[in-house]
């Protein structure tokens, strides 16, 4: 008689406990709640877009290790002045401006030579290598880690042809060999 006792006394102090933590657990305050801190931005002040240039506001994308954004674009021009010599186009110069940006830890590399210029009828075209040099912009350029540049992209295409997109090729990411698939963004 006895056994029977203690075990039902036994059973009777768990369901006491366990109610008992129940019951506090229903009256305790809610913890707080953690509310989001937006990340600064920095402050850049606007600047003008340059003469003949238009304004293009596209998102940035990513291919591979490398971040771009496309901010500029000038179609149409016959030839152009260089620091150092006159250059006439061959059809029409169409320069895009971008923003090529490496956010990651390690070193990356850009090559305007991988970027393409894309026409409404899908023919594509490669930088003009005297325009970019007459015109003192890079062909490769390091990225450091976190390092942010902007720059011109010259290309030379055919007077008729329409200019509908760009693709843009980044850095692979560390380790992996070949290269990237692109990323177009459309043009006005």
């Amino acid at each position: 008689m006895r056994a029977p006792l203690i075990l039902l006394t036994g059973a009777a102090l768990a369901a006491a406990v366990l109610s008992g933590c129940s019951g506090a657990d229903r009256t305790a305050p809610a913890p707080p709640t953690a509310t989001a801190t937006p990340t600064p931005a920095y402050e850049l002040p606007p600047r003008p877009v340059r003469p003949g240039e238009s304004p293009v506001k596209a998102a940035p994308v990513t291919d591979g290790d490398t971040r771009f954004q496309v901010i500029g674009l000038q179609k149409g021009l016959s030839g152009f002045f260089g620091s150092h010599a006159e250059w006439q186009a061959k059809g029409q110069y169409v320069v895009v401006r971008i923003i090529v940006e490496n956010p990651g830890r390690t070193n990356a590399r850009f090559d305007a030579k991988r970027q393409r210029l894309v026409a409404a009828d899908g023919a594509t075209y490669t930088i003009d290598k005297f325009a970019q040099a007459i015109k003192r912009q890079p062909d490769e350029l390091p990225l450091g880690a976190q390092v942010r540049v902007e720059l011109d992209l010259w290309y030379d295409i055919p007077r008729e042809a329409r200019v509908s997109a760009i693709r843009l090729f980044g850095d692979p990411p560390l380790g992996v060999t070949g290269g990237t698939d692109g990323v177009q963004v459309p043009l006005p």
